[in-house]
């Protein structure tokens, strides 16, 4: 789906909204994208509907390791949500516009809030392994944007103000959230860069000079699509590794979805405390 005609790609994103709307008897005002090794999230939800990507229309299917490919609807606690299982990144060959056709298919459900997350390397040396960070700003380093090209004005303005990406209310509903559960939650800024390689000792100190906290390689360009779209985002990377360039080992991706797992069931907790609240 190289889609680069305006029209063809509202009329796409429209199919595909009526395609999932047929299933749906309330409409999600919540959504969650799961990043990788994160989609125990989902035994949150009660009265779970799986849609598979491959079966709805126009619809982007993910190749990523630790990623299902499904949207699941269903509630947590009272609030009707949908959860991406599954998310798209540059380095798989997808376009900006396919990586973000998801977030246009949730503003036309009606979705109002997006709960990101993702499995990331921790640039800051004071974060451990295991440990999640709750995401205050982030650095888009991927050489693109998901704005690039004629705007349609009934799915947000030319030029999104971006002094506030990650909402402050949910971030404090969020630290809140950790304190009660006992969770030990960092805060920084993420860099998003390209991948599909883990990086230098040499791109470590540069990024971290830059002022990132945490380093991946997705959720930059959904979330600058959500704001466009004017939905309040909250974003918690699971930090996986340390990515600092003194004493840097090597990595795989199988370490990095174990760690991603274990710090998934942190995250979960302070998702469905915040949703007790909202």
């Amino acid at each position: 789906m190289r889609i680069i005609n305006r029209d063809s790609y509202q009329k796409h994103v429209k199919e595909a909204a009526e395609y999932i709307g047929k299933y749906l008897s309330d409409r999600p005002k919540l959504s969650i994208v799961l990043g990788s090794g994160l989609g125990g999230v989902s035994s949150s939800l009660s009265d779970p509907l799986t849609i598979q990507y491959k079966d709805i229309p126009h619809f982007p299917v993910s190749t990523a390791p630790g990623h299902k490919g499904e949207l699941v609807f269903g509630k947590i606690g009272a609030v009707q949500t949908l959860l991406m299982s599954g998310r798209l990144h540059p380095y798989e060959g997808f376009s900006m516009q396919e990586i973000v056709f998801p977030i246009r298919v949730m503003q036309l459900l009606g979705v109002q809030m997006l709960f990101v997350t993702n499995a990331s390397g921790g640039l800051n040396p004071d974060f451990e392994p295991g440990t999640p960070m709750l995401i205050t700003d982030h650095i888009n380093f991927m050489g693109n944007n998901p704005l690039v090209g004629p705007n349609f004005d009934a799915w947000g303005p030319r030029f999104p103000d971006m002094s506030e990406v990650y909402d402050l209310e949910l971030r404090k509903m969020a630290v809140d959230a950790a304190r009660e559960l006992g969770i030990k939650l960092q805060e920084g800024v993420y860099v998003g860069v390209t991948g599909p390689n883990f990086e230098t000792p040499a791109e470590l100190r540069m990024l971290r000079r830059m002022g990132a906290d945490a380093v991946g390689m997705s959720t930059v360009p959904e979330v600058i699509c959500a704001v466009h779209a004017g939905l309040r985002v909250l974003g918690i990377s699971a930090i996986t590794d340390r990515a600092v360039a003194e004493g840097l080992e090597p990595l795989t991706a199988e370490q990095v979805l174990e760690i991603a797992e274990k710090t998934g069931h942190k995250i979960a907790s302070i998702f469905l405390k915040i949703t007790e609240k909202v």
